[in-house]
């Protein structure tokens, strides 16, 4: 069961870094439920399909490092990533885009029911990524 759970999680990042929402789409349930570490918690797959496209207007990242640990059941998981970005857009209550560049470590838990991803969570660094593109 981890050996699964780590390809859905390799298929997820790769769907992201092609920008692929589809692919994205494709590997996460119709309850899906994504709590991002500032904001409230976004439910449903349509909710997460405004995200994403919302998220890959505003910015043009690569996750790379990935490091995926799981649970023996394979019911939950986490990964730590390096994301090297481009503010794109401004974003909502966000400083304005122009471009900027910057480098994150984020933290991803996921919930996996039927082989599918039910739960995301993120954490970063708010602070320091403002530092960042706050020019």
């Amino acid at each position: 069961m981890p050996a699964a759970v780590r390809d859905l999680l390799h298929r997820y990042f790769n769907a992201l870094n092609d920008r692929d929402v589809r692919a994205c789409l494709a590997l996460v349930s119709d309850d899906l439920i994504l709590e991002p570490n500032q904001g409230f918690a976004e439910h449903g797959r349509a909710a997460f399909a405004d995200y994403l496209e919302r998220h890959m207007q505003c910015y043009r990242e690569t996750l790379e490092q990935l490091v995926i640990l799981t649970d023996p059941q394979g019911a939950h998981a986490a990964c730590e990533y390096h994301v090297a970005g481009e503010y794109l857009a401004t974003d909502d209550g966000l400083p304005e885009a122009c471009g900027q560049r910057y480098a994150l470590r984020v933290g991803a838990f996921f919930e996996i029911r039927e082989g599918l991803i039910s739960r995301i969570s993120l954490h970063f660094n708010l602070p320091d990524w403002l530092a960042q593109v706050d020019d």
